[in-house]
């Protein structure tokens, strides 16, 4: 396992982590960092314990309205695939009646090529 020491509110904490997933770590105790040094920003000096607590709920917030946003927009792929389909299975439909019309209309060609040329029409 990795070391990692990161900067949290001016402290330090020394954390384990996967190889390789040092830096990732220290993105994300950069972004924590943010929210506590925002928290300390409006507030001021009102207990680690409770600024931690705090920028704990409103990363919980951002999780959990990226977490809804995610599933509107897997609903809506959804929909859109089984729109996709139901166009498909019309293209499809339209292609199988057309390639029947022009086969009926080939036919039809044939059948007065030969009443006009006088031979027997070739099916």
């Amino acid at each position: 396992m990795a070391q990692v020491t990161v900067q949290i509110d001016g402290k330090a904490y020394r954390m384990a982590c996967e190889e390789g997933q040092e830096g990732h770590l220290e993105e994300l105790a950069a972004g924590f960092d943010r929210y506590v040094g925002h928290l300390k920003e409006q507030f001021g000096e009102i207990g680690d314990l409770r600024l931690t607590v705090m920028a704990g709920i409103m990363v919980m917030d951002e999780l959990n309205e990226v977490t809804r946003r995610l599933a509107k927009l897997e609903k809506e792929a959804e929909e859109l695939r089984k729109g996709r389909e139901g166009v498909m299975s019309e293209v499809s439909k339209s292609e199988d009646a057309i390639a029947q019309a022009l086969g009926d209309l080939t036919s039809q060609i044939q059948g007065m090529a030969a009443k006009l040329s006088g031979k027997p029409p070739v099916n």
